[in-house]
């Protein structure tokens, strides 16, 4: 392997640890950027000592040294230019980020407008009338609003809570797991009324938000910051993904349901709240029949939405497998048994049979 003056001097300042950056003599890239993300003081001391890094990964300001970090880090996210090239740049073409090509980063997220602020989005007739919910209401950035926003989120909606039962009407002062709650308001309050109580105790989250629309074929659900209505769709719905997290127990679920419009960028989203891994399925749901009058159409005519289904934990998220007899067409008769293997040792059984004994076994 061909190295550089730079890639030697890297290896010789980090054999100064010992075995901390090496498995088996295998550099540990990704222990390398952690600690530099950190400043571990040593490792940047033990690099610098080298007269050539020194010299292409600091600069001089004011007076004083400062060093490149950002850039020692991107030297290491480069595998072409580690393991064996000149260049940090591989041998293949396609979108990359700070130098790593997509298909290869597990960081890609999706970044919209006003992603780190919160969002009230009052949405009923009700709050519209009210003067101090009006739909221009403002995108509460997280930090520069900090006081605005924990005001807006604190206890509101419990605090003159009553409970209904046989003996009557009731004031309560707090909740057991086992009481049934009917709230009825804005749901970002609601939801982070129930934090306190709840927060790691709920087994299943079923949302239907409501839907994107982009301009053009429909009223926009929101009637506010109309020039961003995508940005503000998904400031809403990240705000309320986020919570629900915090809500759901370990093996808890959340299933969120969803038109065409929207449901790829819902989908990006709830992969970067909830994890790539925590992925369930995609569930198609139909919703129309593509007959009578309803089917005239002048394009592709829809017929389904979609139900998203992610876990808290995937690891730890457990569903009973069950059977569910479904009409099949008699035209398709038969089922293929093995079918991996030459067609000549396929075995075709009579589907009749194959759903009886499934019938037994259930």
């Amino acid at each position: 392997m061909l190295r550089t003056l730079i890639n030697k001097a890297i290896h010789v300042a980090l054999s100064r640890f010992g075995e901390k950056y090496f498995i088996e003599g295998v550099l540990n890239k990704s222990k390398v950027i952690r600690d530099l993300d950190g400043l571990k003081r040593e490792l940047l001391e033990a690099l610098l000592a080298d007269e050539t890094l020194r010299q292409n990964f600091t600069t001089t300001v004011a007076g004083s040294t400062v060093v490149q970090v950002n850039k020692l880090i991107r030297l290491f996210e480069s595998d072409e230019y580690w393991q064996d090239s000149y260049t940090r740049y591989s041998k293949k073409i396609g979108l990359t980020v700070s130098g790593n090509f997509i298909d290869e980063s597990n960081d890609v997220v999706l970044d919209f407008p006003h992603k780190d602020t919160v969002l009230k989005a009052s949405m009923s007739k009700e709050d519209m009338d009210t003067d101090d919910l009006r739909p221009d209401e403002p995108f509460l950035n997280e930090v520069i609003a900090k006081e605005e926003i924990d005001v807006l989120l604190d206890k509101k909606i419990l605090v003159n809570a009553r409970k209904y039962d046989s003996k009557g009407v009731h004031d309560v002062g707090s909740f057991s797991k086992d009481d049934n709650l009917i709230l009825k308001g804005n749901n970002l309050l609601a939801l982070h009324a129930l934090k306190d109580r709840y927060a790691g105790e709920v087994k299943l989250i079923y949302i239907d938000p409501p839907y994107f629309f982009y301009a053009g074929k429909a009223e926009d659900t929101f009637l506010y910051n109309s020039n961003f209505k995508l940005s503000t769709w998904l400031t809403f719905m990240k705000n309320r993904l986020e919570i629900s997290r915090d809500l759901l127990s370990n093996d808890g679920a959340i299933f969120v349901q969803i038109s065409d419009d929207g449901v790829a960028e819902l989908h990006v989203l709830m992969k970067e709240v909830f994890g790539y891994e925590n992925f369930i399925n995609k569930i198609a749901v139909r919703t129309k029949s593509p007959s009578g009058f309803a089917s005239v159409n002048p394009g592709v005519f829809e017929t389904a939405e979609y139900i998203l289904g992610f876990a808290k934990d995937k690891k730890s998220w457990t569903y009973n497998v069950q059977y569910t007899e479904t009409p099949y067409d008699p035209n398709y008769k038969w089922i293929i048994r093995n079918k991996e293997e030459h067609y000549s040792k396929w075995n075709i059984e009579d589907i009749n049979l194959v759903v009886a004994k499934c019938r037994l076994s259930h």
